[in-house]
């Protein structure tokens, strides 16, 4: 499916814009991610620097963990408890809490209450939480209303929608139109923008063989479009399709966080890539 015939498709998932006021008096905990953390710390650092571009408060908890979604997802639900209590002990006291991924967003904003059913202390505090968690790019258009200002990038790019931001949390049309205002960046759309990638976690671990014939038909889709990067807003996801892009030999095409580009950090960090070549 192209993006030119999707507009049914994304006239469901689009989210609408919530005005907010004083955006500066809001305390905004941002919840950094296991794959940011470990594997692009660079996403962390650009997310902040949008969220205080945008005016926001930005405090970063120093005892935060996973998300607990690989033990959601093997069906591990004590295990998941476990990690989402700390999560919202974390992070319950924050105005907003903004994740730059919208597979862990979804997972406090959709799942956590699926573990806390038979609790209902924790389910309301559970629930509270989701109410005020965001994925970094819908929180940026949606809430501050933000658009990136003198910010360059020459190049064209296309685009991955994530599985759980596009189909969970709405997010569509938010890094699209931040993106716009970017100069000297062309889009290129994507053939099956919000087909899976095939990495879904421990799926991909799970079921590789699967995972591997889905991801070659998302690299075959990106390499058609003949773009000098592919942008996408998890981690996950990207770290998925650069690995297949690698794997065979394509090293023409750079896969980025659409933090990076619109924090004004992708010419570095495409710089330092090309350096270890």
């Amino acid at each position: 499916m192209s993006e030119k015939n999707s507009n049914a498709d994304t006239e469901s998932v689009q989210s609408n814009t919530i005005e907010c006021l004083n955006i500066s008096e809001k305390r905004v905990g941002f919840f950094v991610t296991c794959l940011v953390n470990t594997m692009r710390p660079s996403v962390g650092f650009a997310s902040i620097t949008l969220l205080e571009q945008a005016g926001c408060n930005v405090e970063v908890p120093e005892l935060q963990s996973c998300c607990g979604q690989p033990a959601f997802n093997s069906g591990d639900d004590e295990g998941t408890r476990q990690v989402a209590y700390q999560t919202i002990e974390q992070f319950e006291n924050f105005d907003y809490v903004v994740l730059p991924s919208g597979s862990c967003a979804g997972m406090i904003k959709k799942n956590f209450v699926e573990v806390f059913k038979d609790d209902s202390e924790w389910l309301q505090r559970a629930q509270n939480l989701a109410d005020k968690t965001y994925e970094l790019l819908s929180f940026l258009v949606d809430v501050c209303n933000f658009e990136p200002e003198n910010v360059e990038f020459e190049g064209s790019y296309t685009y991955h929608d994530s599985c759980s931001g596009y189909r969970s949390l709405g997010v569509y049309e938010q890094p699209r139109k931040m993106l716009s205002k970017v100069k000297g960046l062309d889009h290129n759309p994507l053939n099956g923008h919000s087909e899976c990638c095939g990495f879904g976690g421990t799926f991909c671990v799970k079921y590789s063989d699967i995972s591997n014939e889905i991801v070659a038909e998302k690299t075959e889709n990106v390499l058609a479009t003949e773009a000098d990067y592919l942008l996408g807003g998890d981690m996950g996801c990207l770290m998925n399709i650069a690995g297949k892009l690698n794997r065979e030999g394509h090293t023409e095409i750079e896969a980025l966080h659409t933090a990076e580009v619109l924090a004004g950090l992708a010419t570095e960090i495409v710089g330092a890539k090309n350096a270890r070549k």
